[in-house]
């Protein structure tokens, strides 16, 4: 694609999340399983490939920007690839955008689009940033909107904790963030996920 398109639809697509537009972003594919109280989720998903790096937080722009870098050329083929969402993030809770994970200190996570993993995915030419390839997994997932602050997560998290243990479901590592919109979006359209891994069933 060409360098101007490609930022031009990047920007647009960005813009049109800021209103809870995201149509545009691929997602990965999981299916519903089954529904627990207070709008909890258990999801089947498919296997996937990521690009992580480590990170201090949501908020770290350090971070994003090597994930960014990757998408856009920072490849050994130098080719640019789609944004997808959600950004995930997980780990401990600091001070973040469609998803990222972050784990022990933290990492944050892009999931790459299905037609790239297929294709092969280009290792990354910068340092810190690596190639993850996640396999099929179930996952306990609570939808919220509004901020995503590390208090507001907190106490999604809590939330989604005692739903589970009210459903005798024990989950597997700690609890991560997925971010489907940039932290500019309006805060009532946001889509904001917290999340644990449960274990096979």
């Amino acid at each position: 694609m060409d360098k101007f398109i490609y930022y031009l639809v990047t920007l647009l697509e960005s813009a049109l999340s800021v209103v809870g537009i995201r149509a545009t972003y691929e997602q990965p594919r999981y299916a519903v399983v089954e529904r627990l109280d207070r709008g909890v989720e258990i999801r089947a998903y498919d296997g996937r490939v990521a690009v992580e790096t480590d990170a201090r937080g949501q908020g770290d722009s350090e971070a994003f920007g090597r994930l960014f870098r990757y998408i856009t050329g920072a490849n050994v083929g130098g080719d640019r690839i789609a944004m997808t969402a959600p950004v995930e993030t997980g780990g401990r809770l600091i001070a973040m955008t469609v998803p990222v994970e972050q784990g022990a200190e933290g990492t944050m996570r892009f999931y790459l689009p299905r037609q790239v993993a297929e294709a092969g995915a280009l290792e990354p030419t910068e340092a810190g940033v690596r190639l993850v390839r996640v396999p099929p997994e179930r996952l306990a997932v609570l939808r919220f909107s509004g901020g995503a602050s590390p208090g507001a997560r907190e106490e999604q998290i809590k939330v989604l904790e005692q739903v589970l243990d009210a459903a005798g479901r024990k989950p597997v590592g700690a609890s991560f963030f997925m971010g489907y919109d940039p932290p500019f979006a309006v805060p009532f359209l946001r889509r904001n996920e917290v999340a644990v891994r449960l274990p096979a069933p």
